[in-house]
Formats: structure tokens, sequence, C-alpha cells
């Protein structure tokens, strides 16, 4: 069948339309017009929206988003979000302009459509099933996809609708215990040798003196260590372009074949834990060697649920959730390597394409485990389990690629059960050798890891965990429906069940936000309501007004707040007290039916005692500490904790309220749970040192835990082998007022222009970056270049950046987040510009820091920002760049953290421009 015109929208907005003979261009008007009513192809339905000033537009027969096509040709292959992404995914040249650009997405579906008569996956039979549910459910595609696998023959022996993609997945084989790794150590003569082959076979040069320097000490965490709670600690500085990942690859490879299992490599971002498992196939070239001995772990909440998505699959066949984003995750999940849906290989784009209600989303939100539901061997699919694969995976693997986050939660889990003696749980990491790289961000993830936070979502999320969805066609698996047949009709376990159901019952049901945003103060119902309202108050009173986020001290706290705080801890109390029973039931079950419970039933239990644990032994009693604290009768406070409250404005309305505690160093959790009972540990960075500082890895030392260990870690720094002289150049602008938004929205546009695109914009408020996105987004358009913004466009951070990867001349605003996601060698990135100095927030948990570590704290934590954005600058040795920073009172002393060689220069914006036009060879 013939397809219809592509429409391309770029910022500005510019559009083009194909025709009978290439493409023209088109008025703003004439576009929304043609969009509002015609039958076309589009890249990104939501997106091409927004640009045309429209709401994101339901699913329609007159809609086809290729985007949704290549989804359905090539499930979990990567493309950039965007007509010039996928025509870089075809392995085309990258279509410069609208008209290019629209012509190349024409094309790009063509090719899909022939490449799918062609070679469908993972079989003509089920593919054609999918695309005929998908027909039959109104897909814009449906009629094209289905002509385009008929166009070959094929049998109709497939007798189902395609979406129970479960009955077809291979199931795990659970291997036997792993045993205790050995104690062989790694001499620095063996992890160079090794680093060698990795090189040979990685088709480079030797190793570079620097890289093979950092793999003859790397094999320092890779000794036995002499004493109890004493690892062997390296903290390695190794600037960019060293090859630090292939120099701890090789000495922990050899490690793990020695000793093993396993090495943990814990990350920061999940870009790079994807990084480090491509980096290991120089390690094991083969695929499936590799999807055997370097896994990558995250948490379950990461991976896709299959009871929730045939749960889902139900809904939509009963029409009310999204058939289509359903079909097309089916594809998905047939081709995954792991079943991850943040930061694997779903592409995150998907569920956004279209104007689709939230509770029937085809999405991670809707299909990953984020309630502690699972019911482990008790599922249908449990056989089949993405988790429960990774989780076996991993126990056998020479390298577990992990993140901050899950090695620290799942190590103070481990230590707290076996502190107490608690059955052997499988979900075990036992770290004993483990390499922290990105860790530069240890300190904050550890931060993050130890907090405690009681808030009405987190009260509302233990209800329904315990009691399960009390709405109807909602999902939602409670305590009982899990456990019913374990505990029997009667007898202690019964009891303690139903007395815990009872108890959750005085936690915030349906509506409780709407109950707090009214204000009404005879609206709360229970006492952890009432508690959120009287927070509520004391924030109204004391915080300073914001957007997002109000907070101030708990203490002194209202005595309204006192009388709530007492309530909720007498209620929580009567929910923990069942909790434990239930616990120590199902432990005297596993230790007394060792002889007789099957693999499924010990699995089952293990599983439910896991969420059991976390609830009974380490939340609630968390909560009820804090929330003793707040009686004015408790003689002072914890020096080494930060209590506040702190708000969630929505549309200008308080949705939610949460008390927080944070340590004031969470270093010293860290070190107890994590450091301590490890053997080795490798802390590494591009930028762990404080090169201002007297002693430059001071700070590295307490904010990585080392300065707490008896034995101090060892130091290691080496510097990038780039010529930053000749290949970067860092500014000041002296004449732009950060204050004033007009101005940096101006000195930006022109700066972005100056570069011809390339440029990243970094922003330390979300309000700010809204302001100037709206201010230069049509004048950039106007002048060719594509400008994307987080907080603005309808995309993930991970799909903004892989758009600005892709397309050489897009132009990027974003935040932290953005600074910290980013690897974007080559032309694509060209010029960083920071909005104004990066300092920290001044909130109460920093000033607590600030008052512990000293006055150069502020200065630390703004060198390192500065220094971590200035390496996602230049990653090759043959990248250029420019580093400007448009706020003319940040201290020269910050810059400390640039590289040696680059040069500070203070200059006005014109100079700035004209610096950047040569250097760049912007004419």
């Amino acid at each position: 069948m013939t397809l219809p015109p592509a429409l391309v929208v770029l910022p500005g907005p510019k559009a083009a339309l194909t025709g009978a003979v290439g493409a023209v261009r088109l008025a703003p008007p004439e576009a929304r017009e043609r969009f509002a009513q015609d039958r076309l192809l589009v890249a990104h339905a939501a997106l091409t929206a927004r640009r045309l000033g429209a709401a994101a537009p339901p699913r329609s027969p007159r809609l086809l988003d290729v985007l949704e096509l290549f989804a359905f040709v090539r499930p979990g292959a990567f493309t950039a979000p965007s007509a010039a992404g996928l025509a870089l995914a075809l392995g085309e040249p990258e279509p410069l302009g609208p008209e290019a650009m629209a012509i190349a997405l024409a094309r790009v579906a063509e090719r899909l459509l022939d490449e799918l008569a062609e070679t469908p996956t993972p079989s003509r039979e089920e593919a054609l099933a999918v695309a005929e549910t998908l027909a039959r459910g109104g897909w814009a595609w449906g009629e094209p996809v289905v002509a385009a696998l008929r166009s070959r023959p094929v049998s109709n022996a497939f007798r189902s609708s395609g979406l129970d993609v479960w009955a077809r997945l291979e199931e795990w084989e659970d291997p036997g215990p792993p045993g205790d790794p050995g104690s062989v150590p790694v001499s620095p003569e063996a992890a160079v040798r090794r680093l060698g082959e990795l090189l040979e076979r990685a088709g480079l040069d030797e190793a570079r003196t620097a890289q093979a320097e950092y793999a003859r000490e790397a094999a320092f965490v890779f000794r036995p260590r002499d004493r109890e709670n004493e690892p062997n600690m390296l903290l390695a500085e190794a600037g960019t372009g060293i090859g630090k990942t292939l120099g701890y690859l090789a000495p922990a490879s050899l490690w793990a074949e020695a000793n093993g299992p396993s090495v943990w490599i814990s990350t920061y971002t999940r870009a790079l834990q994807r990084q480090i498992e491509r980096e290991s196939a120089v390690l094991f070239p083969d695929p499936a060697e590799r999807a055997r001995r370097a896994v990558v772990r995250k948490g379950r909440e990461n991976y896709l649920c299959l009871l929730n998505f045939q749960d889902l699959v139900n809904t939509a066949q009963l029409g009310a959730a999204d058939l289509i984003g359903l079909g097309l995750t089916a594809r998905w999940i047939r081709t995954s390597r792991d079943g991850d849906m943040t930061g694997g290989d779903f592409p995150a784009w998907l569920p956004g394409l279209f104007a689709v209600p939230p509770a029937g989303q085809a999405a991670a939100g809707n299909l990953v485990d984020r309630r502690g539901e699972c019911i482990h061997a008790g599922c249908a699919h449990y056989r089949t389990c993405f988790v429960e694969k990774a989780i076996r995976a991993s126990r056998r693997a020479d390298i577990v690629i992990a993140n901050h986050a899950l090695v620290m939660s799942q190590a103070a889990f481990d230590g707290a059960r076996a502190g107490r003696g608690a059955p052997d749980d499988p979900e075990t990491t036992r770290l004993r050798r483990v390499v922290f790289d990105e860790g530069h961000h240890l300190f904050d993830a550890a931060d993050a890891a130890f907090s405690t936070a009681l808030s009405g979502q987190e009260t509302v999320e233990l209800r329904r965990w315990i009691r399960g969805s009390e709405r109807r066609g909602r999902r939602g698996r409670g305590l009982e429906a899990r456990l019913a047949d374990l505990v029997g009709a009667d007898g202690p376990a019964r009891q303690a069940l139903n007395d815990v159901v009872h108890a959750a019952g005085r936690l915030p049901s349906e509506g409780w936000s709407g109950r707090l945003s009214s204000g009404d103060p005879e609206a709360p119902q229970g006492p952890v309501e009432a508690f959120l309202a009287a927070m509520a108050v004391q924030l109204r009173a004391r915080a300073e007004p914001t957007d997002l986020a109000p907070a101030c001290a708990a203490r002194p706290a209202l005595p309204e707040a006192i009388a709530a705080a007492r309530a909720v801890a007498s209620a929580l109390a009567d929910i923990e007290a069942p909790l434990l029973a239930l616990t120590r039931t199902l432990e005297d079950l596993l230790d007394q039916g060792a002889e007789t419970l099957t693999g499924a039933e010990r699995g089952r239990i293990e599983g439910v005692l896991r969420g059991l644990d976390r609830r009974a032994r380490m939340t609630l009693p968390a909560w009820r500490g804090m929330l003793s604290t707040l009686d004015a009768e408790v003689a002072g406070e914890d020096p080494d904790f930060v209590d506040w409250f702190e708000g969630v404005v929505i549309n200008g309305r308080l949705a939610d309220a949460a008390f927080r505690r944070h340590w004031v160093d969470p270093t010293e959790p860290l070190v107890r749970t994590v450091l301590e009972p490890a053997h080795g540990v490798l802390v590494t960075s591009a930028t762990l040192t404080d090169s201002a500082a007297e002693d430059p890895f001071d700070l590295a030392e307490l904010r990585s835990g080392g300065r707490r260990l008896a034995s101090p870690p060892a130091h290691l720094r080496l510097a990038s082998p780039f010529d930053y002289a000749a290949c970067a150049r860092a500014f000041v602008v002296t004449d732009v007022n950060k204050n004033d938004a007009r101005q940096v929205g101006a000195a930006l546009r022109e700066l972005f222009l100056a570069a011809g695109g390339g440029g990243l914009g970094l922003f330390t408020a979300i309000r700010r970056l809204r302001a100037v996105h709206e201010q230069i987004a049509a004048a950039l358009g106007d002048r060719g270049l594509s400008l994307y913004a987080q907080h603005v466009d309808p995309l993930e951070v991970g799909a903004l950046v892989d758009i600005f990867r892709a397309e050489l001349d897009s132009c990027l605003l974003g935040t932290d987040a953005v600074r910290d996601g980013v690897d974007v060698p080559g032309r694509s990135l060209r010029l960083l510009v920071f909005d104004r100095a990066p300092w920290p927030r001044p909130d109460l948990l920093h000033k607590a820091r600030r008052a512990r570590f000293g006055s150069g704290w502020d200065d630390a934590i703004a060198r390192g920002r500065i220094a971590q954005a200035f390496g996602r600058l230049i990653r090759r040795a043959d990248d250029r760049g420019v580093f400007v920073m448009l706020d003319s009172a940040t201290p020269t002393r910050l810059f400390g953290a640039l590289p040696e060689g680059v040069v500070l220069q203070r200059v006005t914006l014109v100079e700035a421009l004209e610096a950047t036009r040569d250097f760049l060879g912007e004419g």
C-alpha cells in the first residue's frame, strides 16, 4: 500500500512535508492544520505536537509514528527518537534540515517494511499474530505491517494473539551454591599482561604507560586482606583517556577466574552500566559466554514483571489499557537481553509517543515491581522471571555490573539479616571485591541509600503492600493473597496476618492527597493523614515559598505535629508487631521444614521474608524512631542526623509532605555495611581529587569513607593524556547579568550560533531553564539549529541525550542529570555553558555538613561539578571544545578543577563569541 506523506517539525517551529517530488517547507499554521487533519508519517507524535503548540494526540488511524514501526520491526534495537536518529539507526547519513529529514523519514518507513517482509523476528508466524492483534485494535500501522508479513509464504499455525509471550520465554536453571571465593592474589605483572591481551583482542595498540600503571596498581585491591574490617582500598583518579575500565577489568577478570565468584563493579549512572557491559565484550567476545560471565544487575524495580504484563494485557482486552503499546512491548520482551526497562534495551520513548492515560500505559511505572508485590515462587511466571534470571546469573558471573544504590541497600539488608542470624538469603550480595566506578558520586549515593523518609506516598505504598489495591479494576496483590495458603485458615500466623491487615487500615487511603491539599482541618482520615496535615501547617508557617519543595526544620515541632506523631508511632507499632510475628513464623517454617519443603516453596517463603524483613525490621522501626524525636520531652538532638519537613507542590497545591532524616556523614553506615566487610575496594573516577586542596585526596578520603578505616587507603593519580591547551578553551563572561533571564538567554543563543550547534547549556534551576528555552528555541530554529530541553520536551533524559548525540548540530538544555549522564564524544558536543556557578543548594542538610566538614566544603563541591562537566566536553584526543561560565562572580579558585593546560580567560560576551567561532571553525 502507498504510505502517506511524512511531516517533520523542528523547533521554531520549522516544518516540511514530503510530496510527489522531494519535500516542501510548510508555514506553522499550515503544518498545524495538516497535523490535526491529514494522514501522515511522523517521528514522535507527542514531540511534534508540542512544537506546533498542540497537546499530545491520541492514537488514531491517520497518524503513523515511524518510531512505533521501528519498535515492531527491530524490537530491542537502539535508535534516537527522531527522524535523524531513525535514519542513522538504518545506516543512512544524518539528514540536515526539515526537508531532508522528511524525505529520510519516508525512506526509513519503506525500508523498515521491506526488512519486515524479508526477515521478521523471532518468526514470521509470531510477528503476524501480534500484527493482526494490533490491527484489530486499530493500530495505524496494522494494514501495511500485515501486508508486509503476508508478502511471503506464512503458515497459520500460530494459535494465540501473540501477546502471551510468557509462554515462549526460556526458563532459568537453578545452579548449585557457588561457594565462598578464594584468596589467590593477582600480581601487578599478571594484571599488566592481561591488559595487553585485552587490548590486542580489541585491535588496539599496546597499553599506554598510564593505563598499564593503572592496571598494575589496581591489582592491590585483589590481594588477600590481612586483618578483619581492613579492606585493601585504593582511591584512583584516572583522567579522561587513560582507559580505566579495561585497567580495572584486567585484574578483576584474573581474580574472578582464580577465586570467583564474583567481582562487583558498581556505577552511578545507567549509561555507564551499559558501557561497561559493552566493554566486557573484550573479555568475553562470544555473546553467549558474555551473558553468563558479565551480568548487569539492578534492583527489582527496574525489570519487567511478567505477571504485571499479563494483568495489563487482560485489562487491555477489555478496552481499559493500551493494547497497541502492550503489543509493541511484547515484541521487545521476546528479544530483550534481560528485561531491563530502565536503562536497558527497552525504548523508554515508546509509552510517550501518544496521549495514553497513565494507568493504561505499557510503561515501566505499570510493568515493573515497584510496590514489593512479588509473590516469587507462587507466580506462574517464576521460572521465566527476568529478575530471578538476573539474580541467578549474578551468582555465577565473573563480573557483576551493578549500581551504587543496589550495592548499598542490599549490603545494609544483608548485614542486618546476618547480624541477627536470619536464614541465608539467595539474593545476598557477598561483596568481597568491589569496584566503585564514578566514585565521586559515592557520598551522594550513600546519602540516598541510608536516609529515611516518612511521607504520604510511602505510607500509601505500605498500605497497598499489606492490603492490596482497594480500587476496582486496579492491580495489586496484598499480603493475604501472597500468604493465604502458607499460613492456613487458623493459628498464630493467620491471627498475625489478620491483625496486620486490620492495622494497616489506619494508613492513608485513596484520595489522601486531595484531602491534604484542601487545607480543611476536618479532612484528614486517620493518624498519618493528621500528621501530614500538621506538617503542612508547619511548612506554611515557616518554610520559604518555593515552586516544588518547601522545607523547614522539624524541631521545634508544633504541638499538633507532636501529638499527631505520637498517634502515628502507635499506629505503626500496631502494624510492626504482627509483621514481626509473621516473620518469625515463616523463619520457623523454613527451619522446621528444611527436609520437606520443595524448592519452589522455599523460594516463595524466602521472597516473602525479604519484604517482611525490610518493613518490620528496618522501615517501621526507623519511622518510629524519627517520630519519637519530635516529642519536646526528648532532650537534645542527635548530632549525627538532620531532620526536616518537606512538601511536594504540584500546580501550586501541597500534594504531599515528608518527614526526612539524613546522616550528616553517610560514610558512617557506608563503612559499616559495605567497606569493612569487603576484602578489596577500588574507588575510581576521572574527577576524584580536589586539586586546590593541600592534600588532593583529602576530600576523596572523606567522601568515600576511607578516612574512617583502620588502615588508610592507597592513592593513585594519573593525569589525562590529552593536550588540553590545544583542544580546549575556557571563558568567564564578565558582562552578562546572571539574574536577568533575558540576558542569559541572549548569551546562550549567540554562543550556540557561534559554535554552529553542538551546545550544552547547564542550569542550576528548572525555572530558569524553561524561561531560556522559551526565549531562544524559535531563534535557533530559524538558523537551522534544533534545541532540546530537559523538563520541557516530553522525553526522559536518556532519550534527549541520545538525540543530542545523534544529531551533529543540535543543542540541549539540562540540569545535573544531564551533566552526570551525558557521554557525547566528537563534534556533537563542542560547547558547554553554565548559566551560573554550580554552588550546592544551602538547605538544612548542606548547612549541617558545612559545619561538620569545614568552610571549604562548598568550594570542593562546586569545583567537582565544574570538573565533571568539563570532563563531558573532551572525551577523545581529537575533540575540540569551549567551556563558558556566564556567572562573572564565579571565584577563580573554583577553576582549579580544570585540567592542566586549560587557561581561564575573563572576557566580554563579544570576545567569547569571536573566540568560539575562531576556535571551532564556524564562520
